[in-house]
């Protein structure tokens, strides 16, 4: 791995079991447990073009670019500054051959890029303008508020960029899946499968996992709920913390991946 110069502002962030290492702002928008269950939740064949839309510090691209060594991906992101330090990841992890890093307004994909791409990966912001309260400074009210761009750009945004067969996987609020699901049947992406998210069991649902077909047909499957700690307080001997982890998120964290190389998609 190559070394870079990180500033003052910059921290260097490291998730072991998937061997990546992500340069974040100290104080700015940090990545959450999100994009890593997606990364895992995501069904990446050998080979596939592969794009992460919104890629804020670029850390879906670094993890399913490790797991996954025979795949290409295309990392769009707004913010000039997430670019800069998602450039400096690629470095870091000797990535910069698989991976290509571009400032983007995904509500204006270039055209050369139209049906281009088997996969894309999206972990868009959350929250409409005026619900919740909007985080201080500007790169983290635009990483998690639809200041440029809402659910329904981001899905036009990935049909845009699939060709006809490709998948869409996507991670959202749970509160917001009959949202999702009518952006993706307006531009003509089959959800196809579904997983939801619970902080354990006996709880509601706090997010949902998501995968698409653009131009799938009827049919879709909804995969066994994800809980996200134990049913009971338990610290982890790791970290200490007081909510340990399921035994399946700590896989997860330990480089589980779904790979279907040699699997006809589902």
């Amino acid at each position: 791995m190559n070394a870079v110069e990180l500033t003052t502002e910059e921290t260097l962030d490291r998730l072991d079991g998937f061997d990546v290492q992500v340069v974040q702002h100290r104080d700015g928008y940090r990545f959450s447990i999100d994009p890593v269950l997606l990364s895992d939740f995501a069904t990446i064949r050998r080979g596939d073009d592969v794009v992460d839309l919104g890629s804020g510090s670029a850390v879906i691209a670094l993890i399913v670019a490790r797991a996954h060594p025979a795949i290409s991906v295309l990392a769009l992101e707004l913010q000039a500054a997430q670019v800069a330090r998602a450039q400096k990841s690629l470095s870091l992890n000797g990535l910069q051959d698989r991976i290509q890093v571009r400032q983007h307004d995904i509500r204006c994909v270039p055209s050369e890029l139209h049906g281009r791409f088997d996969h894309v990966l999206c972990n868009p912001p959350f929250r409409p303008l005026g619900q919740g309260r909007c985080s201080q400074g500007d790169e983290r009210a635009c990483s998690r508020h639809e200041i440029s761009g809402g659910l329904e750009e981001f899905v036009a945004a990935s049909a845009l960029l699939l060709r006809h067969g490709g998948v869409l996987s996507m991670v959202h609020l749970a509160e917001r899946s009959a949202e999702l699901m009518t952006a993706m049947s307006q531009y003509g992406v089959a959800c196809k499968r579904l997983r939801y998210v619970h902080s354990r069991p006996g709880k509601s649902a706090r997010l949902v996992l998501v995968e698409g077909r653009k131009g799938g047909g009827a049919g879709v499957a909804v995969e066994a709920p994800l809980y996200l700690y134990r049913d009971e307080v338990s610290q982890s001997p790791q970290s200490g913390q007081r909510d340990r982890y399921s035994e399946e998120v700590e896989a997860i964290y330990a480089g589980r991946c779904r790979c279907l190389d040699q699997e006809e998609w589902r």
